[in-house]
């Protein structure tokens, strides 16, 4: 599911969007590509410090999607590239994964684990 293309992307530095929504409005808050951590079973993890209207929204409707990029990758045409991700989401408090990230990411008092079912290169 993940391609070198995107693994390449987000080896660069990059704004990564995450949408989420439930009874209200969208609602997008953002974090780096430098902080998503590619594991088993298509999961990203995500370093979690707030968040908490995501986390509201994800508690109601587990689906979101991801938009993130770089210059510095060739795209399909022309330098730079990024991608939209859709799937399911879950925060997570406590475990492995949870302990694996927050040793590289001390800041963090919770994980976003996406569960990715669609991604695709947008330009």
């Amino acid at each position: 599911m993940f391609n070198d293309k995107f693994k390449e992307v987000i080896s660069h530095e990059g704004v990564v969007s995450i949408v989420s929504w439930a009874e209200e409005n969208a609602h997008v808050s953002n974090t780096w590509n430098s902080y998503l951590v590619l594991t088993e079973g298509n999961k990203i993890l995500i370093p979690a410090a707030g968040m908490r209207k995501t986390q509201k929204n994800v508690e109601k409707n587990e689906n979101v999607k991801l938009t993130l990029g770089t210059r510095e990758v060739m795209g399909y045409q022309y330098p730079g590239t990024g991608f939209l991700i859709e799937g399911t989401a879950k925060f997570i408090t406590s475990g492995e994964e949870f302990d694996m990230m927050k040793e590289k990411f001390p800041f963090l008092s919770r994980v976003l684990e996406i569960t990715v079912e669609s991604l695709k290169q947008t330009i």
